[in-house]
């Protein structure tokens, strides 16, 4: 049975084939740096470029062991007034909110900070509005820059804090984790969860830049590190399959945090979201592709109690259940599909639903019916379809392959 389309032609097919040779993008600029006589570990770095309309392009910095002058420039370049806010969590605070505060701060420039919980399960109004108190606390207006120093919850509740302060400031993103380094620091997608639904608040506000370093993912813990992986994977899926087959042969090299891989595949993970935010900022239809495998991960998230899963091993496991269906539905071959299984494992993800999992088949309809891109009551996924890289966001699929898929991965579960 096919499901109805209630909306405009909804199905959107989204192919992207780079040089196998991986050139840069046009939009994504190499920039060498010379290094400070203080700090000589530094290195050349590179600088993607989100581009949009209006004069709101951004750069996305890309290095490791930047010495303090060049990133104290670097960000105070992006700062347009005199008072500061970052916001970090109980984590990271110990480790790099001096460093930070200390690199922007001074020549009339004053930082303050807020610390809050960490995890998933935080990510809520509540925890969000104390950086909205500690703003109005400290008079903040409108020329203050805000800074998200940490992962994804932290650059999400950062990010919509500022949308909203004041009827929108400026911020910064600090990526601390491979997860908010390759995605959710991009793009300006921002917002809370809510009980019932991840991400169900929240507001469309692009910062002013994004500084990655990435020498801080050595105190990054494993399991955070292969969660980000899953972000990794779904950019060659989707769209870039030489980096799909780049991550097969050099998947072991990215867990065993080897810097040149690491740094590879998050630049390139950048110039591919860049692309896509550059073509549809607001998520009209090809951003929209850049979920999958989100729609069963937010259910598994969501069912399973925040915090339980973190974000990308919830994605793993729907980006199988995509596949999944998408082979059950004749849309791609079944060896395809054993290759994001193999990849996913070898990047020590899960693929499957652990036996004390809570999920049911009612649990996934409900939760997958709350969905953002449900469209009057029509849900639409992003499915595979055709040769590695390539990809539909749709609402014309056949439901009794949503049903069928969800009922096997649940029946694994009661086994």
């Amino acid at each position: 049975m096919k499901s109805a389309i209630l909306l405009p032609l909804l199905t959107l097919t989204t192919a992207f084939t780079p040089p196998r040779r991986h050139h840069a993008l046009p939009h994504t600029h190499l920039t060498m740096v010379s290094t400070s006589p203080s700090q000589t570990t530094s290195t050349p770095h590179d600088i993607v470029r989100v581009d949009l309309a209006d004069g709101r392009d951004y750069p996305i910095y890309i290095g490791s062991n930047f010495s303090d002058d060049e990133t104290s420039e670097m960000l105070r370049r992006h700062i347009h007034g005199k008072r500061v806010l970052i916001v970090t969590n109980e984590r990271i605070a110990p480790m790099y909110l001096k460093k930070y505060q200390d690199l922007i701060e001074g020549e009339g420039m004053r930082v303050d900070s807020v610390i809050l919980p960490d995890g998933e399960e935080y990510k809520t109004w509540e925890v969000m509005s104390t950086i909205l108190d500690k703003a109005l606390e400290l008079g903040l207006d409108r020329k203050s820059t805000f800074v998200a120093l940490g992962g994804g919850v932290i650059g999400d509740m950062v990010g919509f804090a500022s949308a909203i302060y004041q009827r929108g400031v400026n911020f910064i993103q600090i990526p601390t984790t491979v997860m908010a380094m390759v995605d959710s620091s991009v793009g300006g997608k921002t917002g809370v969860n809510h009980p019932l639904g991840k991400n169900m608040i929240g507001a469309f506000h692009q910062p002013q830049c994004v500084f990655i370093d990435t020498s801080v993912l050595v105190t990054l813990p494993d399991r955070e590190l292969k969660s980000g992986l899953s972000e990794v994977v779904k950019y060659g899926l989707i769209r870039d399959a030489p980096f799909f087959e780049w991550q097969e042969e050099n998947m072991d090299k990215l867990l065993r945090r080897d810097a040149e891989a690491t740094r590879y595949a998050i630049k390139r993970s950048c110039e591919n979201k860049a692309e896509v935010v550059q073509a549809d900022e607001k998520e009209a239809g090809m951003r929209a592709t850049l979920n999958l495998g989100h729609t069963f991960g937010h259910a598994i998230e969501n069912g399973s109690g925040y915090g339980y899963w973190l974000h990308g091993e919830g994605v793993s496991i729907g980006t199988v259940m995509a596949a999944r269906m998408s082979e059950r539905m004749g849309w791609i071959e079944s060896g395809l599909r054993e290759r994001i299984v193999r990849i996913l494992e070898k990047a020590d993800l899960p693929v499957k639903l652990p036996k004390d999992s809570p999920m049911t088949v009612e649990t996934f309809n409900k939760l997958m019916s709350l969905d953002k891109k449900v469209a009057d009551g029509q849900l639409r996924l992003i499915l595979l379809k055709g040769e590695l890289g390539s990809c539909v966001f749709t609402g014309d699929f056949d439901v009794d392959a949503l049903q069928a898929t969800i009922e096997e991965f649940v029946k694994d579960i009661r086994a």
